[in-house]
């Protein structure tokens, strides 16, 4: 009788021990193709979803080299989530490579883009005061559109999650993916993506306040020209030494006009990037005698603290940037309209 009741106690923790994996085995595999994705989706699936993430924080996903146990992870995802607007060249031949055939999220798809602005000083110019492009004639939804080989971004800033007001149509791309690829739990992604869309208001709106009290002229250099769209929605300009691309190095005579650009215009401080080499600030910094006023996060994640999520990188960001250039009794009406239209997408050239 001891013995039975022996088997009857190993039956049972080895039943529990298998519960977790059977659990995991359960939930709806979704493969993203950065961290910031794989936050959304996390917070959009819940507890009904496993994400992994090829590329991971304070990771570079534009030179990213895909290794063969990512082809892998795709075909056995039940869903595969991509930025495109060819932010990730790699993902889409890499898609190919594995066969993969369930349905894919394109998280850009009908957003309002933004363009890439390339101007006569060899580096990339965005300020959030000039006119707005309209690209809604641009075809968002057919995700063929967006294959390219290499790194070249085309004619559209892809890095759209840096506003806010076009998170909400990331969020809502990934709710409807979720949604085809796991109908039964629909209405769980449903009221989580309400849910996170009012923590993306309210965080919208604390980032409106912040950068209120930092004066509209006000320009600032980072490392590579990923806040096209934070430009756009929140009115700062931002000047870098690299393109849409940290692929390429900027040459000495880009470098060298980018100086004098710092010194034409009312450029108050320069920001590292988390993923990418800090030598280029450091030079600038030396050159100009400007200082270095903190680290920005653009297109990766942190590994720990608030920056490890994509609403805590964005209130990040805004409070170092307040930090740094907040003028005490400033308070630029335009960055407080409710109306995100109203601060428009153009970009002087």
């Amino acid at each position: 009788m001891r013995i039975v009741n022996a088997s009857a106690a190993l039956l049972g923790v080895s039943t529990l021990l298998a519960l977790p994996a059977a659990f995991a085995a359960e939930r709806v595999q979704v493969v993203t193709s950065f961290s910031i994705l794989a936050d959304m989706v996390e917070n959009v699936g819940g507890e009904h979803v496993e994400v992994t993430s090829l590329v991971g924080p304070d990771s570079d996903a534009h030179v990213y080299s895909p290794r063969p146990t990512d082809a892998r992870a795709l075909a056995e995802a039940d869903l595969v989530v991509f930025n495109g607007l060819q932010f990730e060249g790699w993902m889409e031949r890499l898609i190919d490579a594995s066969d993969y055939a369930g349905p894919l999220v394109v998280t850009t798809a009908g957003i309002d883009r933004v363009a890439a602005a390339h101007d006569d000083h060899g580096h990339d110019e965005h300020d959030g005061h000039d006119g707005h492009d309209d690209h809604d004639d641009h075809g968002h939804d057919d995700h063929d559109d967006h294959g390219h080989e290499g790194h070249d971004h085309g004619d559209d800033d892809p890095h759209g999650w840096q506003d806010l007001a076009m998170g909400r149509v990331y969020v809502a791309n990934i709710r409807d993916g979720l949604i085809e690829a796991d109908p039964d739990n629909a209405q769980a992604y449903t009221a989580n993506a309400e849910r996170y869309i009012n923590e993306i208001d309210a965080t919208d709106a604390e980032i409106r306040e912040l950068l209120g009290e930092i004066p509209a002229s006000t320009s600032v250099i980072t490392g590579h020209d990923s806040f096209g769209y934070f430009a756009s929605a929140y009115g700062l300009r931002f000047l870098s030494p690299q393109g849409l691309s940290t692929e390429a190095e900027p040459s000495a005579a880009n470098m060298a006009r980018l100086i004098d650009v710092i010194r034409e215009q009312n450029v108050q401080a320069l920001f590292h990037e988390n993923m990418t080499s800090p030598a280029i600030i450091n030079q600038l910094a030396e050159e100009t005698g400007l200082p270095i006023a903190g680290t920005l996060y653009a297109d990766a994640l942190a590994a720990e603290g608030e920056a490890s999520t994509w609403l805590g990188m964005m209130r990040h960001n805004a409070r170092t940037l307040h930090d740094a250039l907040a003028q005490p009794g400033h308070d630029d009406p335009g960055h407080d309209e409710d109306d995100h239209d109203d601060h428009g997408h153009g970009h002087s050239h």
